[in-house]
């Protein structure tokens, strides 16, 4: 039997370990989507089975427009894990939203091409909904979280998510900043929620401003993402533990019943 968490964690780019899990032992799972982004570390945080899972892999050799995404939340659905918090570097389209800041999104504007985004391809025809994408009980734990450690948390943001590797170009930021109207950009969000949709799991994402994306006229380097990172390793890392004590041990959201009106 495979090992079994109740909450799943995604590392993102600069979190290759949670630094959070006792009693940890590292697992692999075999999915019929092909291999996992990496091995799982299952152990045990306040009392909670937690698995965790480098996104990008923990040498960070998997680019976003090829990780493999329905493998990753196959995996933990095999786990029984039955919510997902999900760390990510963005880059701005504010102002206000700063490199080292942390932001809370509310919704997508989805801006990949090329990826798998559905679980349902031979079997029956899925239309899942995502006019609210998040969870709104992680939601609230990720706030309450924030308030308790003390940290200032950009709320009701919108991610727009391109297909990556590389970075935008000035129009495209422009047009994603002035046009679309979003708040924030990455490379990772989609198709990853909608799949934890699809698999009726609790799904929150917590996004760390690396920098300005290249609206405000400097070209974005990976060499500052990664130092952005560094800094903002720890304050994740204690932003992720200080949840643990607002996720209610039930669920009382409607993320488990997602697939009930998603079919004709």
């Amino acid at each position: 039997m495979t090992e079994q968490a109740e909450i799943g964690i995604f590392g993102g780019t600069g979190v290759y370990d949670s630094g959070l899990l006792s009693e940890s032992k590292e697992i692999t799972v075999k999915t019929p989507f092909g291999k996992t982004s990496d091995s799982i570390m299952v152990g045990i945080y306040n009392g909670r089975r937690v698995a965790f899972m480098p996104r990008h892999g923990k040498k960070h050799t998997i680019p976003p427009h090829l990780i493999n995404f329905r493998a990753n939340i196959w995996a933990f659905k095999e786990m029984g894990v039955k919510r997902i918090i999900a760390p990510s570097a963005v880059g701005s389209l504010r102002q206000e939203m700063k490199p080292g800041d942390f932001v809370l999104p509310s919704q997508f504007i989805d801006f990949t091409k090329s990826r798998k985004y559905t679980f349902f391809e031979d079997e029956k025809v899925i239309h899942i909904s995502v006019a609210d994408p998040f969870c709104p009980e992680l939601q609230n734990a990720i706030n309450n979280a924030a308030k308790a450690i003390n940290l200032h948390l950009h709320r009701d943001a919108t991610y727009v998510c391109i297909e990556g590797p590389r970075f935008s170009t000035r129009a495209e930021s422009k047009f994603y900043k002035n046009t679309i109207g979003a708040d924030i950009i990455g490379m990772t969000l989609v198709p990853e929620c909608q799949l934890a949709r699809e698999a009726q799991m609790c799904y929150a994402s917590i996004s760390t401003v690396t920098d300005y994306d290249v609206w405000a006229d400097k070209p974005v380097t990976a060499k500052e993402v990664l130092e952005t990172l560094s800094k903002n390793v720890q304050t994740t890392k204690k932003m992720l533990g200080a949840m643990f004590d607002y996720i209610p041990q039930q669920r009382s959201c409607s993320c488990h019943k997602a697939l009930e009106e998603a079919q004709f």
